[in-house]
């Protein structure tokens, strides 16, 4: 990693918010041309489970919008095209798109596969005024890849976000130091972001509809009445990172607390073979990721939901940390078996892992060279996954599993956040 350019004293911190606009669709249109200008859903076929991951703006002048349930989009807009998508094809975009942004500042988080923070500060000379860099990175991202972006500016990631929203499709938006207050008092309080619909009815119940409304409160009464959430909704007001969704400095490696995979079922499944199946391919994908990150696990979550939305959660402390497949899938399966009403209908299962530790712990000497046999073929595994694809290697327990990669589920191998690239340069 490029070291960081050291800032210039008390400089006025410059922030921008790089946001793809309709980023699925966008590179599916690059593949089809056909589709530009029709309304065009990005998740999965129209009759089945799933939510909408992009829509194009096309289809959003229906109503449709992305985390909605994809038969409610096709009910809006039936004339919609829907497309299950292409995950390799966002991967690789979003790579080429996070290399861009690393030749302006190498102080880059990329915070999904589509949208990613810059910190700019002090590079001036290097790229002029905020507006001017903007723009610069506006049209190298245009012209290197043939998809828009919109881009945020201000003294703050909160802040900046906002003003990519505002700046869709395809614009900039800057908020001058100094203008943070005015420009948030008129907006309305479902513009922060984190504030969601129950909290925007508390907020209304206490008269607050406006940014404004709420910086004018006390932050002793905002705190008595939301605890240390109040505090937050006061600095976000004001246009401050408060609160952990804006936690943390850009470009900086935190290791993860928990790693989860779960899947959704496009019909419900009651067939114990393949919930186990299905189950195994997301305890290998778990235990990637804990290779990738040089973790070991000591807890292992199992998470079932039935066709009746019935939700529930089972768990084990393990003796030794681990981040061998084998492992995880033997534990899981026992969870699950515990756990499962025989001959009730799944929607979705799921496992992930707690308790992550750099260190692996006591274990026993024998017991430690047959783990490191095991660490070392998994290591040769994840190397050709990493050439060929997820599904090149997979173990005999997950064969039969179904697991068609979802759009909307987390994305593997997100730019940015290799953890074995970033460990080497703490």
């Amino acid at each position: 990693m490029a070291a960081r350019r050291p800032r210039a004293l008390h400089a006025v911190r410059t922030i921008f918010h790089a946001d793809m606009d309709a980023f699925f669709v966008s590179v599916e249109e690059l593949f089809d041309p056909g589709l530009k200008g029709k309304p065009v859903v990005v998740g999965g076929r129209k009759d089945e489970r799933g939510v909408v991951a992009a829509a194009s703006y096309a289809a959003r002048s229906y109503g449709v919008h992305s985390a909605m349930p994809l038969r409610t989009a096709a009910k809006l807009c039936p004339q919609a095209v829907f497309l299950e998508g292409h995950p390799e094809r966002y991967r690789e975009y979003s790579q080429r798109i996070h290399e861009i942004l690393l030749e302006f500042t190498p102080q880059v988080s990329m915070a999904s596969i589509d949208e990613a923070y810059l910190d700019m500060t002090g590079t001036e000379r290097l790229w002029g005024p905020p507006l001017r860099a903007a723009t610069l990175l506006h049209d190298r991202i245009g012209a290197r890849t043939g998809l828009n972006c919109s881009i945020g500016i201000a003294t703050s990631k909160m802040l900046a976000k906002i003003c990519s929203d505002f700046a869709k499709p395809n614009g900039i938006a800057w908020v001058p130091p100094g203008m943070e207050a005015a420009f948030l008092a008129p907006l309305h309080v479902s513009r922060i972001p984190g504030v969601g619909r129950v909290t925007e009815e508390r907020l209304h119940e206490i008269g607050v509809r406006k940014i404004g409304d709420l910086a004018r409160l006390d932050e002793d009464f905002l705190l008595r009445r939301f605890g240390q959430w109040g505090l937050a909704l006061a600095g976000k007001a004001r246009g401050a990172d408060a609160g952990a969704w804006f936690a943390g400095e850009i470009g900086a490696y935190e290791d993860p607390r928990s790693i989860s995979h779960e899947h959704t079922f496009s019909e419900d499944v009651s067939d114990a073979a393949l919930l186990e199946a299905t189950l195994a391919r997301q305890a290998e994908k778990v235990g990637r990721r804990l290779r990738e990150h040089r973790l070991f696990a000591r807890t292992v979550e199992l998470k079932l939901r039935y066709s009746d939305f019935t939700t529930l959660s089972r768990s084990r402390t393990l003796q030794e940390a681990t981040d061998v497949d084998a492992d995880l899938i033997a534990v899981s399966r026992e969870l699950f078996r515990t756990a499962w009403k025989k001959g009730a209908a799944v929607r979705l299962i799921g496992m992930g892992v707690s308790g992550l530790d750099e260190a692996q712990g006591q274990i026993s000497l024998l017991e430690g060279e047959k783990k490191e046999r095991a660490r070392q073929a998994l290591a040769a595994v994840d190397r050709i996954r990493d050439r060929f694809g997820e599904k090149s290697v997979q173990l005999a327990a997950g064969m039969t599993a179904d697991d068609r990669e979802r759009v909307h589920e987390n994305p593997a191998g997100l730019p940015g956040k290799d953890p074995r690239s970033l460990r080497k340069s703490r």
